[in-house]
């Protein structure tokens, strides 16, 4: 079992920079991912990173140069440090684990999930 715990979310104003973190407990060590879903839309995997050592991540094309996904296994967290924010930015992120594949990019992939957190993103 793992839990996950988002912190970090907030107001910003377009061309600031958040750092989301997520707080993992229970078994550690797996491929992580970070979401997000907007008001009426899918939610969408924004960045992931592998398992283990994180030597691997995957960045969706609108944040790419943007955010950056890096993981402190040591203290058992995953962040994502977000730069440039605009309002198409604004969403739920979610802190989600992979347990089963080596980096996932699928969010069928994804069996763990925390709780979301909000950023808003003021024009």
């Amino acid at each position: 079992q793992v839990h996950l715990v988002e912190s970090g979310g907030g107001l910003v104003q377009a061309g600031g920079s958040l750092l989301l973190s997520c707080a993992a407990s229970g078994r550690t060590g797996y491929a992580m991912g970070w979401f997000r879903q907007a008001p009426g839309k899918e939610r969408e995997l924004v960045a992931a990173i592998s398992m283990n050592d994180g030597s691997s991540t995957y960045y969706t094309s609108s944040v790419k140069g943007r955010f950056t996904i890096s993981r402190d296994n040591a203290k058992s967290t995953v962040n994502l440090q977000m730069n440039k924010l605009s309002p198409e930015d604004t969403a739920v992120y979610y802190c989600a684990a992979d347990r089963m594949t080596y980096m996932g990019t699928k969010i069928s992939e994804y069996e763990y999930w925390g709780q979301g957190t909000q950023v808003t993103v003021s024009s």
